[in-house]
């Protein structure tokens, strides 16, 4: 059902030169959405900052022709299970209503419980990611997932994938913010979409036939940091989009937290300077968690007892980093070939893990 207030919303959003801003400055000086309609010219003449041209398109706004295009597009919506929200809807995010920019509707997907939840973590990063970081990412999502936190990302290459990922792997509710609408992406993406509405929700400011544009990322990304109550960075360049969610969070009073990585790598370098600049520097979820002063639910798995000395020698390397086989090899003292069997059978076990290039992590 798509409430009456959805309708006066979308009336205003489609008016030519009337930003997020200046609507929501004149639901505040009218009362409602529906009131500034029932306004004529010379009241919105009154208004600071509206001026002939912006009245005549609030006038225009009010025509046969739009009410149809808005008719049209509402219909469109019910006929794909696309829910319409608006600020006035009880179901609208708790999240976004202290956020001066936040849009005028929503178009979403999926389950709107999520929304409600209080307990919600943005994950962003770069879109090419090392496989640490999206290892690190995905870990990190799954396991805040089983602690009843919503994971919220964009549903982009790299990290954000990695975020989506990890609340499937925990069969968790997860948010997706598009950058385009929610009948407008590839096949790829409409499955990656469809897996997201089974417990969770996927969310867009644009129609769902609005194809993707430059522009429209970072007004998805503010979205992102206005539904968290927290944000982690995994990785990202000085200039990246990340970081422009990141500081965007921190306007909106979110905490910020960073994941540090090599000096040696760019695509670290984002990460430090967000650490440098007082964000919190996580290196594990449980971080996280602390710092946001959320319980943790899930009861610790049994501790691995290992099987022999060199078994116990591999888990205490490992803890401290990813190591190639190689290394391994030497800080152990045996060959390859004698150790690729210990390390196949603690991978089978589900103790260790291995990456691509013949590196290994803790699983």
């Amino acid at each position: 059902m798509i409430s009456h207030s959805v309708h006066d919303y979308l009336r205003l959003s489609l008016v030519a030169g009337v930003g997020v801003v200046t609507a929501k400055q004149l639901v505040e000086i009218f009362g409602s959405a529906a009131d500034i309609w029932q306004q004529d010219k010379q009241s919105w003449l009154s208004v600071d900052g509206i001026g002939p041209k912006m009245a005549n398109a609030l006038e225009e706004a009010q025509s046969d022709k739009v009410t149809k295009k808005i008719d049209a597009l509402i219909k469109q919506c019910v006929a794909k299970n696309i829910h319409v929200l608006c600020p006035e809807d009880d179901a609208w995010p708790l999240q976004l209503q202290s956020c001066s920019d936040a849009p005028l509707s929503l178009y979403i997907k999926g389950q709107l419980d999520c929304l409600q939840a209080d307990k919600i973590i943005g994950m962003v990063g770069a879109r090419k990611a090392s496989a640490e970081g999206k290892l690190i990412t995905r870990r990190w999502s799954s396991y805040l997932s089983k602690q009843n936190v919503i994971i919220v990302s964009g549903m982009a290459p790299g990290i954000d994938s990695a975020a989506h990922g990890g609340s499937l792997d925990a069969g968790a509710a997860g948010i997706s913010v598009l950058g385009y609408g929610l009948s407008a992406g590839s096949a790829q993406q409409q499955k990656q979409i469809d897996a997201m509405v089974e417990k969770g929700c996927v969310i867009s400011e644009y129609a769902p036939d609005k194809i993707a544009h430059a522009s429209y990322f970072p007004q998805r990304n503010r979205i992102i940091a206005s539904l968290s109550h927290g944000l982690v960075v995994v990785e990202g360049g000085i200039k990246s989009g990340s970081l422009i969610t990141a500081r965007q969070a921190l306007n909106y009073g979110r905490e910020v937290f960073a994941v540090p990585g090599s000096v040696l790598n760019d695509v670290h370098t984002g990460c430090h300077q967000l650490i440098k600049d007082g964000a919190i520097l996580a290196s594990n979820a449980e971080d996280i968690l602390g710092n946001m002063d959320w319980h943790c639910t899930q009861k610790p798995a049994n501790q691995y007892q290992p099987k022999s000395d060199t078994e116990a020698k591999i888990i205490q390397l490992l803890q401290a980093e990813i190591k190639h086989v190689d290394a391994l090899a030497e800080d152990c003292g045996l060959t390859v070939p004698a150790l690729s069997t210990i390390l196949l059978a603690l991978e089978l076990g589900g103790i260790i893990e291995k990456l691509p290039g013949s590196r290994y992590t803790l699983s």
